[in-house]
Formats: structure tokens, sequence, C-alpha cells
């Protein structure tokens, strides 16, 4: 059976085109016009200037030869490959003429029983001798040259510049997904056949099927084959346009590119030429069919190198490992990787042996799936027991084999590898979140063993959030913390301080119910740590101790930050809760005493203070007083019902010369916030109230003289009372005041009589005549002197209009009309 037709084309005086000149000389019956015209196409050859003129078989057989392969299609089926020869002379002497030898067959693989194109390089099939005849017969299989994998291996391993081989071959690779070329540069054809060769043995067959080369042209510009052969004296001329489409590697000069090569790339340079023909063999029990690039093709390669016991690097395993989780297509053979990689890697991380245990999962091996589930779980175990960086959570063990061996191994670690307490809660704690069968004597012993030292010395960092989310999830650490803390209460040596240091966060008062004085102290260091909760703890303390009132040791221990002193609004809650007819330590009368005596530094704690005061002075809590206490509780509540029921100023003001006034907190604070307001609201005797308010200090009199000043510069229109006020002020004798004081006199008395309406002004004065008649003499002059120039202004305006002007109710002049734009003085 014939496969291979066969082409001869040069320059000769017979062949099928009927003249003379270049021309198929040859061809085998059946070729068609299309196979012609691809042999053409490739058959042109331009000799190198040094040897164009050569004609004698010793130095034609120096000139360059170029074995040209182009796949006329993806898959490499059909192909075309020549031998093209430089002759000489043709015919006519001239020089110029070469002879191509072409072989096409429409399925290459086969017909050519798997060789690939660069191993017909030397073949003893190709000729240079012209056919008497214009139709040659086809040939069955062709030859093989000298080329195979041990003689590029020596090659190779001769060469200066073998280290390129990886960089050529990641070349190669984007020449054929990307459609650039390769340009390889060497001292002869010969040289450059066996690079060619090392590429296409280390390629994945399918594309080195695929790949298109000529092992010499003279001008590589001209061509787009993936490989492409020249030797130093060749013209590259590329373009600016071209150079990125050329790859060159210059093997004569020793210049190359830069290459980024792919992890597939280094694992086949590694593998060798001479050892990567079982490594395909073996490839195909691990590819889908479509794989193209270095990246698809990575991790099958890998995959079968190991199964060959090839080694692989930390690189490999990753791209191995993270290929399977995808590798459905496996089948059983996908748990046969897993085993493989975790019987030669024992030092891969957690989450590879996790993908690695999934995959032998998924290949249907349980065997292999449990072992590396019991390594996976034992690296995990000693990383959450150290507090590792990358310690992961644990997670529940659903397969029962994988649970029992990880019990068996916890309690190992238990007993072999712990060494101190916080890993030991923290291998408490895996074992929980992993579910694991322990026994509960186990789980008792662990626990009072862990509380036992929590009582302790100061533990590690972390410790304390262990131990407390072990007592979150584990009934028997509660329990045992609440023995374990009994027993060193029962101790002597202030062991009350445990609570406060760290049980007390621990346990709660569900655990304690039967434990009171575990109970009370876990209570107080509650309050240290929840101050804003220290009066409902203060009565379950009382609570647990079945006694109505507290002593001094509890409040003096509930009550210590930020000092030992009750808010009003504290003691007001400890009053209303505690018996009122019941009897309480004298302590507590102190205490009500200092909240009482307290700096009140604005209303709302004034309003509290109030308050407290009205709760004490029930019958049975007032009992509860000491008598200066009561004294000071009956004044701040006469004073503040003086000011609640007052309806004149002067007593009011008299009220509050009382002696308690002035030497406790509330009254000395109803004084301050309170008093002027009410005072000025009221009306006042004239002439008693100026003296009482000089004696009542100088910082209600500065309060009183400032709101007097304030209402006569800044109202409008003024009550009897206010009037009263006024003139109370206006008729203050400023002997003894000090300057700011007089000067709010002299504002007072000069504002009001300036710019005040006449109407008040005239009230003013009629309320002074009976305490300062002198003074409301001057006030009775000014409104003449305001009403005179009012009619003097009206006078010489005649634009008012004709008829004069009469006094307005308010003593101000009222006219006919006023112009539109006009604006009335205030008083006029």
């Amino acid at each position: 059976m014939t496969h291979f037709q066969q082409l001869y084309y040069t320059s000769c005086e017979h062949g099928l085109s009927g003249f003379s000149g270049f021309q198929f000389n040859a061809v085998s019956a059946g070729v068609s016009a299309e196979t012609r015209q691809a042999a053409e196409a490739l058959a042109g050859y331009e000799p190198p200037r040094s040897m164009a003129e050569s004609d004698t078989p010793e130095l034609l057989e120096r000139c360059p030869v170029n074995l040209c392969h182009q796949p006329n299609d993806r898959a490499g089926h059909s192909a075309t490959t020549l031998c093209v020869r430089y002759v000489g002379r043709d015919s006519a002497r001239r020089f110029g003429n070469y002879f191509a030898h072409a072989l096409h067959s429409e399925n290459f693989r086969a017909d050519a029983g798997g060789m690939l194109g660069i191993e017909l390089w030397n073949s003893p099939v190709w000729t240079r001798t012209v056919s008497p005849s214009t139709e040659i017969p086809a040939l069955a299989r062709p030859p093989r040259g000298p080329l195979d994998a041990r003689t590029v291996r020596d090659f190779l391993r001769g060469h200066a510049h073998a280290d390129q081989l990886p960089n050529l071959l990641a070349a190669v690779f984007a020449a054929l997904i990307e459609h650039g070329s390769v340009v390889v540069i060497d001292h002869s054809t010969e040289r450059i056949a066996r690079w060619f060769a090392a590429v296409s043995y280390l390629l994945p067959p399918p594309l080195a099927r695929r790949l298109s080369f000529a092992t010499y042209v003279f001008r590589p510009a001209r061509s787009r084959l993936h490989l492409i052969g020249t030797v130093p004296e060749a013209q590259l001329d590329f373009g600016p346009d071209d150079e990125a489409a050329y790859t060159v590697f210059d093997f004569s000069r020793g210049v190359f590119p830069e290459v980024t090569v792919p992890g597939l790339v280094l694992l086949l340079t590694r593998i060798g030429v001479g050892s990567v023909r079982p490594v395909w063999s073996w490839t195909a029990d691990y590819v889908r069919g479509a794989e193209e690039t270095p990246d698809d093709w990575y991790a099958p390669v890998a995959a079968a190198a190991a199964s060959g016991d090839i080694a692989l690097t930390t690189a490999d395993v990753r791209q191995v490992i993270d290929w399977l989780a995808d590798a459905d297509h496996l089948g059983p053979r996908r748990a046969a990787v897993a085993a493989d990689i975790h019987r030669k890697h024992r030092d891969l991380d957690d989450g590879r042996l996790a993908a690695l245990s999934a995959a032998a999962k998924a290949g249907g091996d349980s065997e292999v799936h449990q072992e590396i589930e019991g390594k996976l779980h034992g690296a995990r175990m000693r990383s959450f027991m150290t507090g590792a960086e990358d310690a992961v959570e644990p997670v529940p063990i659903s397969d029962r084999a994988v649970r029992e061996r990880a019990t068996a191994l916890w309690e190992r670690l238990l007993e072999t590898e712990v060494r101190n307490n916080r890993q030991r809660a923290r291998l408490l704690l895996w074992a929980l979140g992993a579910g694991l069968p322990t026994a509960p004597e186990t789980f008792a012993r662990e626990t009072l063993t862990l509380t036992r030292t929590l009582l302790g010395a100061s533990t590690a960092p972390g410790f304390r959030q262990e131990v407390a989310e072990l007592v979150r999830v584990l009934p028997e650490m509660r329990e045992a913390l609440a023995v374990a803390v009994e027993e060193a209460l029962e101790r002597p040596g202030g062991q009350e301080q445990l609570f406060s240091q760290f049980p007390a966060e621990l346990l709660d008062e569900r655990d304690l119910g039967g434990r009171p004085t575990l109970l009370e102290h876990h209570l107080r260091a509650r309050a240290e740590r929840e101050p804003q909760s220290t009066v409902a703890i203060l009565f379950k303390i009382l609570k647990v101790r079945e006694n109505p009132s507290p002593d001094e040791d509890l409040l003096h221990a509930l009550w210590r930050h930020p000092s030992r002193i009750w808010t009003h609004k504290e003691a007001t809650l400890i009053a209303e809760g505690l018996p009122a007819k019941a009897p309480v330590d004298g302590a507590v009368g102190q205490w009500f005493d200092r909240a009482l005596n307290q700096p009140i530094r604005d209303d709302a704690q004034l309003s509290a203070c109030l308050h407290l005061c009205r709760v004490l002075s029930h019958r049975g809590r007032f009992a509860w007083l000491p008598s200066l206490t009561q004294d000071r509780v009956l004044t701040t509540i006469d004073l503040d019902t003086a000011l609640r029921e007052a309806r004149e100023a002067t007593e009011l003001v008299k009220a509050f010369s009382v002696p308690g006034a002035g030497l406790h907190a509330a009254p000395q604070a109803l004084k301050r916030y309170r008093l002027v307001p009410v005072v000025l609201s009221l009306p006042a005797d004239i002439g008693r109230l100026p003296d009482l308010m000089v004696k009542a200090g100088h910082s209600t009199l500065d309060q009183y003289l400032s709101a007097v000043r304030n209402v006569v510069t800044g109202g409008e229109s003024f009550d009897d009372a206010l009037i009263d006020h006024v003139a109370a002020v206006a008729a203050m004798s400023t002997l003894g005041l000090s300057q700011a004081h007089r000067e709010s006199v002299f504002e007072v008395r000069r504002h009001s009589a300036h710019h005040w309406r006449l109407a008040d002004v005239k009230r003013l004065a009629s309320r002074l005549r009976p305490h300062d008649a002198a003074l409301a003499e001057e006030y009775d002059a000014k409104v003449e002197d305001r009403t005179s120039g009012a009619r003097k202004l009206a006078r010489k305006l005649p634009f008012l209009g004709t008829r004069a002007p009469s006094a307005r109710d308010d003593g101000t002049p009222k006219t006919s009309q006023q112009p539109k734009n006009s604006q009335k003085k205030k008083g006029e």
C-alpha cells in the first residue's frame, strides 16, 4: 500500500511545464494542484553568498540543506515535507539551481508510523537526481534518518549553549499558540536540525505534529513557519512591524532573547530529550484531549512523570494538586495520583493535604483518603494546640473511621505532646469542635486540672479566652471550675481576690446558685467590671445573705471606682430598695450623708438631690440618718418648699438667710441655681430688698444685679414685679459695693431713664418716690426733658402735617400722619 506522493522540483529541460526552467520534473500519480502549489511555495532556495558558485561535489555538500515540513491542517494530519539542496548549475550551466524532493501524505502520522517530520533529516529517501520520466512512484513509508533521541541528547550535552533549550522550547510554545516564528541561527543546518529535533521531542505530540519548520531559509523575514533555521551569513532584514513576530536565537554568536519560561517547559527540559518519549505515552492517560497551552499540559505531564518515578519540584506538585480538584475525567486514577503525591511528598501543607484527601475520596480510595485525613488532622491538631499563625478552627468529622483515627491521635497528643495548660485547653477545644467521641472521664479529669491551674499564678496570653470558650461549650468545665474555686476559697491567704482576677467572667449566677459564698464573690467582682450595675448587684448580694441591710465592708467592696460615694441616683435607688421600716447598719446613714453633701454642679444634679431628700424624708428612712444629716434634709426641703410656695421676694430672700443655707451642698445649689430666677418673678419690698440682697452674699448679689440689668437693657415691657426689682436696684446704695456691682446699678438707672418708654419711666418714678424721693424727681425731670424735646422736633418738621400733636397715653407725641419711610424712636 502506498501512502506518500512524491514531487521533484528543479530547473530542468524536461518536466511537467513542457519547457526548460524551474518546474516540477516529476510527480506521483494523483498529486493535486493544491499539493503542487504548496510544494512549489516551500521549494525556493537561496544559497549563502559565499557558496553561490559551488559546483564540485565537495563544495555542494557543504551548502545548507533545507528540510522543510508544513502541516496542512491544525491537527497535522495532512502534511508536506521537502528536502531542498543546492545543486549549483542548471543544464544551461547557470548557477543558482536547487533540487527539491517533496513527500506529501493526507495522514502523515499514520503513514509515517508515528515518525516526526524532523526525523526525515538525512533520510536515504531524499534524492537530487532528475527523473527521466515525469511520473514517479508513490512510497509506502520513507525510512528514518539518523536523528533520534539519543543523538540529540548527546548533541545537547556537548553544546556550549545547551542551557538555552528551555527558552527555545518556551518560544516555540508561544509561536504555536500565538502564531509567531522562532529563528535559530547556527553554523550548520546539521546543528540546526538537532535543535529542531530537541524541540519536537519535548513538545506535546499533538503540538509537535502541528509544528512547521525549515532548517534553512536565507531570508527568514519572508517565512511564516513556526521554526526557521539559517546560517550566520543570512539576511535577517526584519522590518519594524516584523520584529515582534520573530524571536531569534543566535547560537553562532551566543545572543539570545529574554523569554518567560512556563513551569511545564522547566519540567520537560528537566526530564530531558532522552527520557521524554515514555512520559508522553503515560501522559495520554491523564489528558482530557483539549489541552493547548503549557498551563493546560503542565499538571497531566507532571502526574504522568510522577507515576514513572520522575522527581517533581514543589511547583510541579502544587500544579498537580490544584489540577486534581477538577480532574473528574481521571476516574479511579484520580485517587492513584493523590496517593502517589502523598507517598512521595511528606512536607505538604494542610491545604494541599486536604485537596489530596478530597481527590482520593472522589477517586474511590477510602484507605488513602483516611490515611491522608489522619495526617491532616494530626497537623491541624498540633497547629491548633500550639496556637500557630496558620491554625484553623476544627470542624466536625463525619467519617466514622477518620473520626476514630483522629480520636486515637488526640489522646496520644494529650498524653505525650502537651507542654503547658494553654495547649491542654486548646486541644480540648479541638476535640469538641471536631466532635471526637472522647471518654467523659477524660474530659472531667482534664478540665479539673485546667481550672485548678487558673487559680494559681499568672496565665499565658490568650489562655483566658480559650478557657472562657471551654466553659461556654462544656458543662463539665463549668462544674469543675466551681469546684476548683470553692476549694481555693476554703484555703487561707487572700483567696477572695480570685474572682476579680479571672473566674468571675467564666461563671454566672446559675452555676453558683448552691454556693452562696462563691456567688457573693462572683457578684462583687462583677460590680467592679460593671459599675453601672452596682446597685442591682448590691440587692442581689443582700438576697443571697438574707440580710436586709448592707454593712460597711460590703459597701466598701462594691463602690471602689471612681470614688467611694453614691451618686444621687444610686442613693435614691438604694433608699427606695431597702425596707423602709427596717433598721439599717450605721454605715448606711454615713453613706447617705456623703451622697447628700457631695458637690452639685448643675441643675440636673440639684433635681436628683432634691428627689433623694424627699425619699429620705419618709419616716422610716429618716431614722437611718445621723442627726446632722436629718437637719440637712429638712433644711433642703424647707428651702425648696419656700421657692415653690413664695409669694413675695423679700421674704424668700430672708428665708435663705438661715445658717444651714450656706453650709450644705443642696441649700447652696438651691441658692445658686434657683433663688434669683424665682425672686425676679415675685413682687418685692423696695425698701428692704437691697439690704437683704447685699447680706445674701457676693455671688447672690452678683446674680441678682446681672439679672436685673439684663431685664432693663433687653426688655420692652415690664410687669409690676419687674418694676419693683428695677426700683430696688436703682435705689440701692452703692456704698460698700464692688466696682462691677456699682456699674450694674448705674447702668440700670441710666438705661431705664434714657431708653424706656416714658410710661414705664413714670411707673418706675412712682414706685421709687416713697423710698427715694430725690431719685424719683430725677426720673420725672428726665420724662419732662424727653417730652419737650419731642415737641420741639415736631415743630421743626412741618411736613408732618398742620394738626398740632397731642400726647399719647405713654407720653410720646402723636401726629396726624407720618412719612411712609420714617421710623419711630423707642420711647418717642
